[in-house]
């Protein structure tokens, strides 16, 4: 028994450690507007809001979705919200979720009655029908909240837009044994989010037979999840997924130097999540024989109290597996072809790893050295790092960072990416993109100096308008914003990114040679060989069991900018 502690507490270190490292970088979080104007009114089943009109758009903002989640109903199911009577303000942005202030998020919060949206459409619809709707599901899990996005560029192309709250690290993924919905909360709170939009889509404007649910990161891997969990199904007709871990494995040291090699990302079982909560209990005094007292201590517990220890947030930030919500590991899900069979549109950036590596590294006056870059292809790849190495010389690259981070771009995101449009695109009509403008600009406040190029979450503030960002936006760039918001209304409205006037995007189809995958950069958006500008066939013949290729140093290499 002392044997499985002890291992237990592995698990919760390598947790709290990988997730800090996911935490520290999360760059999804641009401010909304603030909206002041003409009062407007909607009814939704549980009674009359009022919201507001500025210029060409609607504003609700701060509409509940289910009851507070608060004392008896900290870590349950979400619950009806109940009727009020009169007019409900939503002029104003809700409560974000409990989380803790971050150096890209400074907005800490206690609150647990936080479970609500905003609602973002035109003043004035083009057409009278009912307008697709298109769910936000924002990343990081750890901090952030709906009202953090602003979504007039995508209203203006005539969706309805709900960006949606929801709890967030251990009040979102928190597992205790006998606990029901352990390491699920999140997600249980997404589909309460997707029924309200179902039941309420129509007193906004829109149509609650055409969703879309979307998201970046954390909320793409949702969002996998959702496509593969019996409570989601029937709640969207298309998915949006940008930069999304539902596929992708993490090699040692992938997310920071001491975090261990784990096959699943964003995937825990449900034993390990309920381990990791018998270990929380022990460190907050509320351990013992009985789990109910155990969780009617750990629930009378104020917010302060837990956010108050380390890592706590990041501990239980992955979703949980075998449970009612994810019956089925969603990524053995995804492969076998056991999902919703609905239009996908699925991509990444060219340089995601690039964020992780300058915000631990140079960007901090922290300079990631040729020495590091040594350990770190041991450390992740054994007796194959010389294979790798050879691949990816120190020398053809302006710097050991760069070189680190295109490796683990290459090996642990683009094959992950790749593995999910061949999945998706294997049983249903499947849209695959790369960001890659290298220009993009940065929005987040780094003291050092480093070439972050098309980095993870690049591409958010090209459709979610950002003024940190939009400021810094040339005119190409405007133009790429553009084109990408006009992909992503035409997907929501029917399924294609296709349409007149926007570059045409063929099907990812994984029985061609090479599966379209559009590029998009500024004035260049275009096909691209994504398996060739990652390398992943030599990185498909280096996962082969006791296969250490030689690889050939020309074989398939892209230049390095």
């Amino acid at each position: 028994m002392a044997a499985k502690r002890t291992a237990m507490s592995t698990v919760l270190a390598s947790a709290v450690l990988l997730c800090v490292a996911v935490g520290t970088a999360a760059p999804d979080v641009p401010r909304g507007p603030g909206p002041a104007g003409a009062g407007v009114t909607a009814r939704t089943d549980t009674g009359l809001v009022r919201g507001v009109r500025t210029g060409a758009h609607t504003h609700y903002r701060g509409i509940p979705y289910a009851g507070p989640p608060e004392g008896a109903h900290r870590w349950a199911a979400p619950r009806p919200v109940r009727p009020w009577k009169g007019v409900r303000g939503a002029t104003k942005p809700g409560p974000l979720c409990a989380q803790v202030a971050s150096s890209y998020a400074d907005a800490p919060s206690l609150e647990e009655d936080c479970l609500v949206l905003d609602v973002t459409a035109r003043a004035r619809p083009a057409a009278r029908r009912p307008a697709p709707v298109l769910v936000w599901i924002h990343g990081d899990g750890t901090v952030g909240g709906g009202s953090f996005f602003d979504a007039r560029r995508l209203a203006d192309r005539g969706l309805v837009v709900v960006t949606v709250n929801y709890r967030l690290g251990v009040f979102g993924g928190f597992g205790y044994p006998g606990l029901k919905g352990s390491g699920t909360f999140a997600l249980l709170d997404q589909q309460a989010a997707l029924k309200w939009v179902r039941r309420n889509a129509g007193a906004f404007g829109g149509d609650p037979g055409n969703v879309t649910v979307a998201g970046s990161s954390f909320g793409a891997a949702a969002i996998s999840g959702h496509l593969t969990s019996p409570g989601a199904r029937g709640l969207f007709h298309r998915a949006v997924l940008a930069s999304g871990e539902g596929m992708m494995d993490m090699p040692a040291g992938a997310m920071g130097e001491g975090v261990p090699a784990y096959p699943y990302y964003i995937w825990r079982s449900a034993r390990e999540v309920r381990a990791a909560g018998v270990e929380l209990t022990s460190s907050l005094g509320c351990a013992g024989p009985d789990p109910r007292r155990a969780l009617r201590c750990l629930r009378a517990l104020p917010v302060r109290e837990l956010l108050a220890v380390p890592h706590i947030m990041n501990a239980f930030q992955a979703f949980a597996h075998g449970t009612e919500v994810l019956p089925e590991l969603p990524e053995k899900a995804l492969r076998a072809g056991r999902f919703a069979r609905v239009p996908v549109l699925t991509g990444a950036t060219r340089d995601e790893h690039r964020l992780f590596v300058g915000a631990a590294h140079d960007a901090v006056g922290s300079p990631f050295t040729a020495a590091q870059y040594e350990r770190a292809l041991a450390t992740a790849f054994g007796r194959r790092a010389a294979a790798v190495r050879a691949r990816y010389p120190v020398t053809d690259f302006p710097s050991p960072a760069l070189a680190w981070a295109t490796v683990v771009t290459d090996r642990m995101w683009a094959r992950g990416t790749y593995a999910q449009a061949v999945a998706f695109g294997r049983h249903a009509p499947t849209y695959a993109y790369e960001f890659a403008d290298r220009d993009a600009p940065m929005y987040l406040p780094f003291p050092g100096d480093f070439d972050f190029g098309a980095y993870h979450a690049a591409d958010t503030p090209y459709v979610f308008e950002d003024a940190a960002a939009q400021r810094h936006f040339t005119p190409a760039q405007l133009r790429l914003a553009d084109t990408m918001t006009g992909h992503w209304a035409h997907f929501a409205r029917t399924g294609t990114p296709n349409r007149p006037g926007l570059p045409r995007w063929p099907r990812f189809d994984p029985d061609r040679a090479v599966p379209h995958t559009q590029s998009l950069a500024p004035d260049a958006v275009g096909p691209v060989d994504y398996a060739r500008e990652h390398q992943l066939d030599f990185w498909h013949r280096l996962a082969r069991p006791d296969a250490v290729p030689q690889p050939r140093p020309t074989e398939g290499k892209e230049p390095v900018s």
